[in-house]
């Protein structure tokens, strides 16, 4: 059986894991997730892993040791770091698959990082969401080991097509299609919450629907709420590395910043999603957690 190892043990490498499990693949798994140097995170983490019989390893150089093929998995904002950890531990001709949400450029330096220490870097991005499929999920590979990587995750069930031969070319895809996919969550978020505070929900709902009327607005409002709420935090690490490729490409990143400001306070919030499709609800949550974190201000 193959030896993975994950760099971080979060909602997506436990989605992995589930899906390996359902489907029957077998693979000797450990995590290291530095939540588990943290007296109040580690429990969960430790739970998580027991839970699914995955090695809980005590530190980054523990889980490298041991693994024949890496996922690092870790927020946006880790990433590199969690790179760099890596590279001293890291065995010749691993494979170092690096699914983060990151910048070409951070894509970029952690490679050189990696490929230095004899190991093999492949940039993966994850382009939607890992539920429901999972293990699954499709995913965009690219740089020089990408036939490799792609491979590896074949042999494992996954769905990983290579993009290009060069560092980037996959993160590239993900960094500037999250411009519209997290962007569009902002502008309802910031439309919905200003609609309630002015008294024109119903209003605004059947402009909308008049304007255009293949989409359920409230539907999609209200989804795009539930993931700033649950996700938002990571998401707005994300769009800081999404800002930072607009601006590598010489453009200002106006709409980016802007929504990495508005993910990060509402995932701030950390609110518990409201009933299903529930818009009015979740507008509600948000105008609250925002009025009450301004009287603690």
């Amino acid at each position: 059986m193959t030896a993975i190892g994950f760099i971080g043990f979060g909602e997506a490498a436990r989605a992995i894991a589930d899906g390996w499990a359902a489907a029957g693949i077998a693979a000797t798994l450990a995590a290291f997730d530095i939540k588990t140097l943290r007296a109040d995170t580690a429990e969960a983490i430790t739970e998580a892993c027991d839970e699914r019989g995955v090695f809980c390893a005590p530190s980054s150089a523990a889980l490298l040791q041991r693994s024949d093929l890496v996922f690092s998995l870790v927020t946006a904002d880790n990433a590199f770091s969690a790179a760099e950890a890596a590279a001293p531990h890291i065995r010749p001709g691993t494979l170092y698959l690096d699914g983060n949400s990151c910048s070409p450029e951070t894509k970029r330096r952690n490679a050189a990082l990696i490929d230095a220490a004899g190991a093999r870097y492949v940039d993966v991005a994850i382009m939607s969401p890992i539920h429901p499929k999972r293990h699954e999920t499709p995913c965009l590979v690219s740089g020089p080991h990408a036939r490799k990587g792609a491979e590896a995750m074949a042999g494992l069930g996954m769905n990983g097509r290579v993009t290009g031969p060069e560092i980037g070319d996959a993160s590239s895809v993900k960094m500037i299609r999250s411009v519209m996919i997290k962007g569009t969550e902002a502008l309802m978020a910031e439309c919905f919450l200003a609609a309630e505070k002015a008294g024109v929900s119903a209003a605004v709902l059947a402009s909308l629907s008049a304007s255009d009327p293949q989409i359920d607005w409230p539907k999609k409002a209200a989804y795009c709420l539930e993931r700033m709420m649950v996700h938002g935090t990571r998401r707005a690490a994300e769009m800081r590395e999404v800002a930072a490729t607009v601006s590598d490409l010489g453009l200002e990143p106006r709409m980016s910043a802007a929504t990495a400001a508005w993910q990060a306070e509402i995932g701030g919030y950390e609110l518990k999603t409201a009933r299903d499709d529930d818009l009015a609800e979740r507008v509600r949550l948000i105008l609250s957690a925002k009025s009450n974190s301004r009287a603690e201000d």
